[in-house]
């Protein structure tokens, strides 16, 4: 099994009981841009930024994690997984992919 490399944006997560490795490459960003109707990065980092995240917008940014580290995983199937703390492990996991992809929010709060 191969670990998570956070220095190439890479986080790992149990979902299902099995280890994944998630990651948001550049594709999976332009993945979030079309699902979130959003134009550019800046603008997906914005809609990040304000705190809110619905258990749709998890089921997506999961997925495109998944997808962006190889993972042949659809967002239907993504939404039929179970995480380690219910839905405050799920939270964790966005948390954590998009920290390790976009940086620290703490500076801006």
């Amino acid at each position: 099994m191969t670990m998570a490399n956070r220095y190439r944006g890479e986080v790992s997560a149990v979902l299902d009981g099995h280890r994944w490795t998630l990651c948001l490459t550049l594709g999976a960003l332009a993945e979030l841009e079309a699902a979130f109707q959003v134009g550019d990065m800046s603008a997906l980092v914005d809609r990040f930024a304000n705190g809110t995240l619905s258990a749709r917008d998890a089921v997506t940014i999961i997925g495109a994690g998944l997808r962006g580290a190889g993972n042949p995983i659809d967002d239907d199937q993504v939404a039929r997984m179970t995480a380690e703390g219910g839905a405050a492990g799920f939270a964790a996991i966005v948390t954590d992919l998009l920290t390790v992809t976009f940086g620290s929010t703490e500076a801006a709060e």
